[in-house]
């Protein structure tokens, strides 16, 4: 940022708001009070140094004596299955599974990985790691054994959590066998806990515990101590998230205890409305652990988890969710959303849910004709859509927009700055950067490139600088509009398109790759991919079947939100276009109306889609 004589700024520019984040630190449920809110320093400073909290405390023991009974959390199953859970039901589990934590070693500071799908026992297991100080990492039930290993690699785990399996679109994905094989691969896991979930078979091997034999062997009654909540600081960590590779490496943001709760809770109060809160989103998006648990729960509300697709056994599966548990708020991302109006097309006409009151949208921008149709679709008149801005670092939702009778959220001084820092003329794109700190920001970055995170803070000193486009127009409207680097979000998740490109010019039918978006009907956006093949591809190779190979093995190694949705097979990469024209004239001639079967194109083509004059 630019003071008005053309001076730098150094520090944050403007202090936080003392009087919502006061309020929000109210509801922490601190167990040892801070010296001060905030305290300027490196980065974002330092929030309220000197206090003390447990989160599993914060989120459910605190609230034992006037809410015990009251349900915590609703659960159901793709097949159908349902659970809810009182919060002091929870609280019991979570003390039984903490005492068989600490019986295994695990302590304050010590890993914990969540290879788990959307369950109750995921719950209990982050609460009871939070109780204990331990740190999880949530890794993602669908990664096959490979990347899973990878993922294992990195982390110094005591103990991973897996299922025996999940549910997943009416299949069950075996996830203790790829657990068993990818810590084979790697090794020093000294123990493994399983949920039963589907009752199948599975191999069993030393140290492999189930999880029901240690909570019935650490209840009350049967164990008396081991289960007790440790102080912790607000800045101590409560969990590592993984974020999109940059520069070709694994980053992992940690976030703290009291400062992602001061977040969450911010955001929670702010979309609530007191009533059931649903956040259909899988566990391995961090906005379904921030806003759709923690959020919640630190404020005594009740919510619901959802284990598989919205497609099983029907397309209806949404509304008759809603209708079951009363959903008074409804938190997802645009691309679930954009999903469901596509089945609801081919659906006879659903009734709107008269419950429902707000839909909030989180991880890529929305359109107004989505959100009209989330009006009439499920809401009664009246239902708000709010759409809401954030990221992995931030410790997710920052911003809201479109909520008409909510309590305000803290600011955090948005602005749009040129590459020298200067704020941008109305109407005029730029990078969004935070001229105030957010409580719910980062305390730390893990790998081996972990200052690309730390350009955050440095790129343009004195401010968070988000690496996010936008422009605001006159009537205050911020419109987001993409990445400054190698990342796109899809479906609210980040995919590096560095990672992309490296896993097709990596297969040996590829010679050279480039990877862009486009956007998307479904979507939001979608990659796209054009190659070169190699001699291996053969003579007159069979373009479906290299497109399926090429698909296959991004979606086998990152997962299927990488995998490209358009696939162009290039003669050759000619040099007359930068970087940025070759990729926007590659999502010119894969754009939807030609998607489908791969397609054999000309260098000479995208020069053209470019404007390029022809050779």
């Amino acid at each position: 940022m630019r003071d008005g004589d053309g001076t730098g700024t150094t520090g944050l520019r403007t202090p936080p708001p003392t009087r919502p984040w006061t309020e929000v630190s109210e509801r922490l449920g601190l167990l040892t009070p801070y010296r001060s809110l905030w305290e300027a320093g490196e980065r974002s400073g330092t929030w309220m140094p000197g206090a003390e909290l447990n989160l599993a405390v914060s989120c459910v023991e605190r609230h034992l004596a006037e809410r015990g009974g009251q349900v915590a959390l609703h659960w159901e199953g793709e097949p159908g299955d349902r659970r809810s859970l009182t919060y002091a039901q929870l609280h019991e589990q979570v003390v039984a599974l903490a005492r068989s934590l600490r019986a295994m070693g695990v302590g304050v500071g010590d890993r914990v990985g969540l290879h788990l799908g959307w369950l109750p026992e995921t719950v209990v297991a982050m609460l009871a790691c939070a109780r204990i100080g331990a740190v999880h990492t949530v890794l993602p039930a669908p990664l096959p054994a490979e990347p899973l290993a990878d993922r294992l690699a990195l982390l110094d785990l005591k103990v991973l959590f897996t299922q025996d399996g999940a549910w997943r679109h009416g299949t069950v994905l075996p996830l203790k066998a790829r657990a068993d094989e990818a810590m084979a691969a790697v090794g020093g896991i000294e123990h493994t806990v399983v949920v039963r979930r589907t009752g199948m078979d599975v191999q069993w091997f030393e140290g492999d515990r189930w999880l029901h034999d240690l909570l019935a062997t650490s209840r009350p009654g049967v164990a008396s101590d081991g289960g007790e909540a440790v102080p912790l600081p607000v800045d101590h960590p409560i969990a590592t998230v993984p974020l999109a590779n940059r520069g070709g490496q694994p980053v992992s943001i940690v976030h703290g205890t009291g400062t992602m709760l001061a977040g969450a809770i911010a955001v929670h109060e702010h979309v609530s409305t007191g009533g059931p809160f649903w956040c259909a989103g899988d566990i391995a998006w961090a906005v379904t652990q921030f806003h759709g648990i923690y959020g919640p729960l630190a404020c005594g509300d009740t919510t619901v988890m959802y284990e598989g697709t919205l497609d099983v056994p029907n397309h209806q599966r949404a509304w008759d969710i809603i209708g079951r548990y009363g959903v008074e708020v409804l938190l997802t991302s645009p691309s679930v959303v954009r999903t469901v109006r596509g089945w609801a097309r081919e659906m006879p006409q659903v009734s709107a849910v008269p419950s429902l009151r707000r839909v909030v949208t989180a991880g890529e921008p929305v359109e107004d004709e989505l959100a009209a149709w989330m009006r009439g679709a499920f809401g009664r008149e009246g239902l708000e859509v709010g759409d809401a801005w954030g990221q992995l670092e931030l410790g997710g939702i920052v911003r809201v927009t479109g909520l008409a009778d909510a309590p305000p959220l803290p600011d955090c001084g948005l602005a749009m700055v040129d590459h020298d820092g200067a704020v941008v003329p109305e109407g005029e794109a730029g990078e969004v950067v935070l001229t105030t700190p957010w409580a719910g920001t980062m305390v730390g970055v893990e790998g081996d490139v972990a200052e690309v995170a730390v350009a955050h803070w440095t790129r343009h000193p004195g401010v968070y600088s988000t690496g996010d486009l936008a422009r605001r127009d006159p009537s205050g409207h911020v419109d987001f509009l993409g990445r400054t680097d190698d990342v796109v979000s899809i479906s609210g998740q980040l995919v590096s398109l560095r990672e992309v490109r490296e896993v097709l010019t990596d297969h040996p039918y590829v010679r050279q790759a480039e990877v862009t978006w486009r956007k998307d009907p479904e979507l939001g956006r979608s990659l796209v991919a054009a190659v070169t093949l190699s001699e291996e591809a053969g003579p007159s190779p069979d373009l479906d079947a290299v497109a399926v190979e090429l698909m296959d093995a991004v979606r086998e190694l990152l997962g299927g939100l990488a995998r490209p949705r358009a696939l162009l097979v290039l003669d050759r990469f000619g040099d007359e276009l930068g970087r940025r024209e070759r990729a926007s004239a590659i999502a010119t001639l894969a754009t939807p109306d030609r998607a489908g079967a791969p397609r054999s194109v000309a260098w000479e083509q995208v020069l053209a889609a470019a404007g390029h004059p022809l050779p």
